[in-house]
């Protein structure tokens, strides 16, 4: 039996709210039916909505398209002629329309190749579509994380009341080079990061409350920077009328899952006296995901 290679391409837009921008983008995407849209999360109080897509990979040495690469780019274009970042508003960090590109390996694919393919978009998108482009992960050359990319260019720190971020980029120069595309960061546009890593499970747990300082407290202690849940990332994100979420990156899900991230904010949060409500996952697990993508008519 041949081994199943495939690649998992999660594509965030700074976008929820325009629905003609975003069946624009869907229609792109259709162009590629195999590299299909297995799973769609939309936040309107975030203003963001992911996109999972999953193909197979061609060989190194094959000479055939990427397919999964040229839907990722189809939908990328759609984006920046629908969607002006200048006029995006949202409780959720972002860089750019489109905020982060990841690629994940499944099944029997290799990090390596994953890796190779975010590089060769990253390629395309700093000279076909002239944004800049970061690298992080194993697509970069020193293995730079994400987060230290987003800290580098100020993703953490809201830049209007009420913990929004309005707008594009204040300053066109970035503190930052990137590793493709212009030293410029359009206003319209922002900027891309993009990268490969094995899995990333998102997880994100709701407490009752308006008060965004006592949510960062238990976020930080939760998180494996803050001393608490090894390989687990986490920030306080307002998410509507008196809700405020601990929204987690688990890096290493088979370790630290959702369930502990679950039981370890609803503890941190009994000190602070806040109600907490169950948490969510904002995809499939990978298992899932190879299903669905099986599972599609024209693939099987």
């Amino acid at each position: 039996m041949s081994k199943l290679i495939l690649t998992c391409c999660k594509v965030y837009i700074s976008e929820s709210r325009n629905k003609s921008a975003l069946e624009a983008i869907e229609r792109a995407a259709k162009l590629f039916p195999q590299a299909p849209i297995v799973n769609k999360f939309e936040d309107e109080a975030y203003n963001r909505v992911g996109y999972t897509l999953v193909s197979k990979l061609a060989p190194i040495l094959s000479s055939e398209p990427c397919l999964l690469t040229n839907a990722v780019l189809a939908m990328m274009k759609a984006a920046f002629e629908t969607i002006d970042f200048e006029m995006h508003c949202g409780t959720h960090p972002r860089l750019g329309v489109l905020d982060h590109i990841c690629f994940h390996p499944l099944a029997d694919a290799s990090l390596d190749e994953t890796a190779r393919t975010a590089r060769f978009l990253a390629a395309n998108v700093g000279s076909d579509l002239q944004a800049p482009a970061f690298l992080y992960g194993a697509a970069h050359e020193e293995g730079r994380t994400l987060d230290s990319i987003r800290r580098e260019l100020g993703y953490f720190k809201p830049n209007s009341s009420g913990n929004q971020w309005i707008g594009g980029p204040e300053a066109a120069l970035l503190p930052l080079k990137p590793d493709c595309g212009p030293a410029q960061a359009s206003p319209a546009k922002g900027v891309v990061v993009i990268g490969s890593t094995k899995w990333v499970d998102n997880y994100n747990v709701p407490l009752l409350s308006a008060d965004i300082g006592a949510v960062r407290r238990i976020a930080k202690r939760v998180s494996g920077r803050g001393g608490g849940l090894p390989s687990v990332q986490a920030m306080a994100l307002a998410h509507g009328e008196g809700i405020i979420e601990v929204a987690c990156n688990l890096l290493d899900p088979s370790k630290v899952g959702g369930d502990r991230v679950q039981e370890e904010v609803e503890r941190l949060a009994r000190e602070e006296g806040i109600s907490v409500g169950k948490g969510y996952f904002t995809d499939y697990s990978q298992e899932e995901i190879i299903r669905k993508y099986l599972s599609l008519s024209h693939i099987v």
